[in-house]
């Protein structure tokens, strides 16, 4: 049984939410505060966050941020549930650390697939931490324990699921993965209208990876394909190939 912690002002959305994930088997913890939302967070550290955008006083943007700057909730999952749709507060909500990004209306169906996902990936990326090889290709490697990648003889700290994209890349480093590729293994699911989740994680993954070593490109941009790790880094991409 996972713990879930749903926090929305529209209290029919609240209750059909509880309804629904309870019937999933979950344990589902409510409230239309958003500032009691995230003590509850802090103190239940749930398997799962659903989170509205538009609440009275702190906004989801910012309980978002809240909780990804806090060590001890820093990564679990956050499903961002809104009537904001424009690309821009997608993008906004991505860069304020959620996992997911789902628009109301919604699909019942449409919650239940994308809160399986997280939780399925919530609980079996911890399993991954425990192996102890450190994978080393190029200039990078992958520190599973620590969440980062040193380059060189830097390390970064990464977001659970930039080190999941990172790895997936280093795995296939040297050919292109498709961005459905990606969608399907961390996230479950695969559909056309959800690149920019890709795109938005790439370009804080990229613009990490750079901030290092500022004149290597270490992720092409594959137009038509997706994504290619280049784990030794080349200089002077063309503009197309840095276009995200």
């Amino acid at each position: 049984m996972s713990r879930i912690i749903v926090i929305d002002d529209d209290l029919a959305i609240l209750e059909l939410l509880r309804i629904n994930l309870e019937l999933m088997g979950h344990e589902v913890t409510t409230t239309p505060e958003s500032e009691k939302g995230f003590a509850l967070v802090k103190q239940e550290i749930p398997d799962l966050v659903v989170l509205d955008v538009m609440m009275p006083g702190v906004d989801g943007f910012t309980i978002a941020q809240r909780i990804r700057q806090n060590a001890a909730t820093d990564e679990i999952p956050v499903l961002m549930l809104t009537a904001l749709g424009m690309l821009k507060d997608k993008v906004q909500g991505f860069n304020s650390g959620v996992d997911d990004y789902l628009v109301k209306p919604f699909e019942l169906e449409e919650l239940k697939v994308r809160v399986k996902a997280l939780l399925r990936r919530s609980a079996s990326f911890p399993e991954s931490l425990k192996k102890p090889e450190i994978f080393t290709t190029g200039d990078l490697t992958l520190l599973p324990e620590d969440l980062s990648v040193k380059i060189r003889d830097q390390q970064v700290k990464l977001t659970p699921i930039e080190f999941e994209i990172l790895n997936i890349l280093v795995q296939n480093h040297g050919q292109t993965v498709a961005s459905g590729k990606l969608l399907q293994d961390i996230w479950g699911y695969s559909k056309d209208d959800d690149v920019e989740t890709i795109r938005v994680h790439i370009r804080h993954l990229r613009s990490k990876l750079e901030k290092v070593i500022s004149d290597k490109k270490y992720i092409e941009t594959v137009y038509g394909g997706g994504y290619k790790l280049i784990s030794s880094g080349i200089k002077n991409l063309s503009e197309n190939s840095q276009a995200l």
